[in-house]
């Protein structure tokens, strides 16, 4: 079984390990691009193995990993020891939460030069407590997000635990932001209704999410649907 699923022209998904955050089995979602130079851009890494660096390594070099927000770094180390050669970069918070994590450079609120060309790039603004770093292939028409969208199927929790996952709004195919989440942008909306427009503005085809069933089509309707909390 292969390792890597392709999903459009250099663009592939991994579905990795199923992590527990605060006992919460969630699933997670590798996003790995080919960038017109042949290098190789990894996106929210996934637990490493001997089959899935075999598959990264025949796409190309490994030149690029990115954590795309401050809770998205629990293989970063891994993959940092594996390419010591790639760049690393950091969103907003991880360097203060990690800084035994030696990360080449800060994500910011645009591309950066090495991938400017293929990938658009944005800091979703607005809440108190995170700011998440999302990202648009623009050659597939990708959107890609990690915990700004969750959409778990119905049936992954069970017991208790699917109905916290109902209470907080992250089952397909309504998934969203968690509420807790959601309330740290009282107050500071405005901020990300602009964030939002900029990436219905993109008219993405698919969107890409690190936990849960991800969306492969009518992507603006979807995002529209998802974020009518900020109205």
């Amino acid at each position: 079984m292969k390792m890597l699923q392709q999903i459009g022209d250099n663009i592939w998904i991994h579905d990795g390990a199923t992590v527990s955050w605060y006992t919460m089995p969630y699933t997670t979602r590798m996003t790995v691009i080919r960038l017109n130079s042949g290098e190789i851009w990894i996106h929210s890494p996934a637990k490493i193995s001997d089959e899935l660096i075999s598959e990264v390594n025949a796409l190309g070099k490994v030149s690029y990993l990115v954590s795309p927000n401050k809770i998205h770094h629990l293989f970063m180390q891994e993959w940092m020891q594996q390419y010591p050669e790639a760049k690393s970069y950091a969103p907003p918070g991880l360097e203060e939460k990690r800084p035994d994590l030696h990360f080449d450079s800060a994500l910011k609120d645009a591309p950066e030069p090495e991938w400017q060309e293929q990938i658009e790039q944005l800091i979703f603004k607005g809440s108190k407590v995170m700011e998440e770093v999302i990202f648009f292939h623009r050659e597939s028409k990708t959107l890609i997000v990690t915990d700004l969208i969750e959409n778990f199927h119905p049936d992954h929790f069970k017991g208790i635990k699917k109905l916290l996952a109902q209470m907080t709004g992250i089952i397909s195919p309504n998934g969203k932001m968690p509420i807790d989440w959601r309330m740290t942008f009282i107050g500071r909306k405005e901020a990300a209704r602009d964030c939002l427009q900029t990436m219905i503005n993109w008219q993405p085809d698919k969107i890409i999410l690190a936990h849960g069933e991800w969306i492969q089509k009518n992507a603006v309707s979807f995002l529209k649907k998802s974020f009518h909390w900020l109205q």
